[in-house]
């Protein structure tokens, strides 16, 4: 698929299109009050993925779906994380720094600004975009503590000039993060012995909060509690019109509510059941995703929500609006090819069932104000 046809593909799997029907087999429902299980499930999925390394990551059958949300993130910290970073007051030599003769192009080459807390961190995925945006300190924080230690090896990899690093194996939606991390790592890093944070980053991730309300205010007091004023909370997240909407169309006299494609699978509990906060379903993604719980954000609560933070919407797109306005950009163009979304014909590495998964999601960001 030329790129000059992605647009018009990603605007037509907007849900125009009838999903097909999936056999999940058998899922053991369980009441709201049992599922605590569902945060293990979640765990143990994440800690079960191996570090595979840059070589067996490209020969994922879905890299091209991969590369894609990869671009997508980098535009969203280029264009909301990277004018924070530059204003920030935690500025300075980067705290490691490069043998003589190898630092960065220009005067400033060692001078690095901005502090970044990355929440939901996986296995460090991220660590080199934050290494392009100059950052002089990064705290990645998981719930899966093997990711972590996967995360921390990867940065153990980056070369210098480079950030300062913590990463800790933490539940960012059930305690504080005073509570949560290890004290010596929390009245270290954490303000008001440590600056506050500039950036605030959930990838992927978010949703899982939404399995109460609790743990949906217990996120967002984390994230917003140790951000200075004018820091930015950015993130992608599944659309939940857009999987509600496909969940409208499947046949009112069916059983299976469920719908997707040979990349992704999604599956109801229930059809007209739609409360707040815990409003579950079941999600795979091939290659990535092996069929675990995950929640419906309900955006306009969510945005309500994250004003009584402090968090006021500055941005929210679809991935094919963020790949439309986009696509042409002086410096996001080139890293399509770059990244290998498309080859150097423009040719999309994306087939039309990973171009539908893609649809899936939204990218946001907020902005902390008094």
């Amino acid at each position: 698929m030329h790129l000059e046809n992605v647009s018009r593909h990603l605007r037509r799997g907007k849900g125009n299109k009838r999903r097909r029907s999936v056999d999940f087999g058998d899922v053991n429902e369980e009441p709201a009050a049992k599922r605590s299980r569902d945060v293990g499930l979640v765990v143990e999925h994440y800690n079960a993925r191996p570090e595979v390394g840059v070589d067996k990551r490209n020969e994922s059958p879905i890299i091209g779906l991969k590369s894609f949300n990869n671009w997508v993130k980098s535009v969203l910290i280029t264009q909301h994380a990277h004018p924070v970073l530059a204003r920030s007051p935690n500025s300075g030599p980067y705290p490691i720094s490069a043998p003589p003769g190898r630092g960065r192009l220009g005067g400033g080459a060692n001078r690095a600004a901005g502090k970044v807390m990355d929440m939901g961190c996986g296995k460090g995925g991220d660590l080199s975009k934050w290494v392009k945006a100059k950052i002089r300190e990064y705290v990645g924080i998981d719930i899966a503590e093997i990711s972590i230690d996967q995360a921390r090896e990867r940065y153990s990899t980056l070369r210098a000039p480079k950030f300062g690093a913590s990463f800790a194996a933490a539940d960012c939606y059930n305690e504080p993060l005073s509570v949560s991390l290890p004290a010596g790592m929390f009245q270290t890093v954490f303000p008001p012995t440590g600056q506050p944070f500039d950036v605030v980053s959930m990838q992927f991730c978010m949703h899982y909060a939404f399995e109460s309300e609790d743990k949906a205010r217990m996120m967002l007091e984390n994230v917003s509690l140790h951000m200075r004023e004018g820091g930015i909370f950015i993130g992608t997240i599944p659309n939940s019109a857009q999987l509600l909407e496909a969940l409208d169309q499947l046949p009112e006299d069916t059983e299976d509510l469920s719908f997707g494609n040979s990349v992704y699978k999604i599956r109801f509990d229930k059809r007209h059941d739609r409360p707040l906060y815990g409003h579950r379903y079941w999600f795979y993604l091939k290659d990535a995703v092996d069929d675990v719980p995950e929640y419906i954000v309900h955006w306009d609560n969510f945005v309500h929500m994250a004003a009584e933070y402090g968090l006021r919407l500055t941005y929210k797109k679809e991935f094919h609006e963020v790949f439309t306005d986009n696509q042409e950009h002086p410096e996001f163009k080139p890293l399509l090819e770059r990244m290998k979304v498309v080859d150097k014909d423009g040719e999309s590495q994306m087939d039309e069932d990973q171009w539908e998964a893609a649809n899936v999601y939204i990218a946001f960001a907020f902005e902390k104000r008094s």
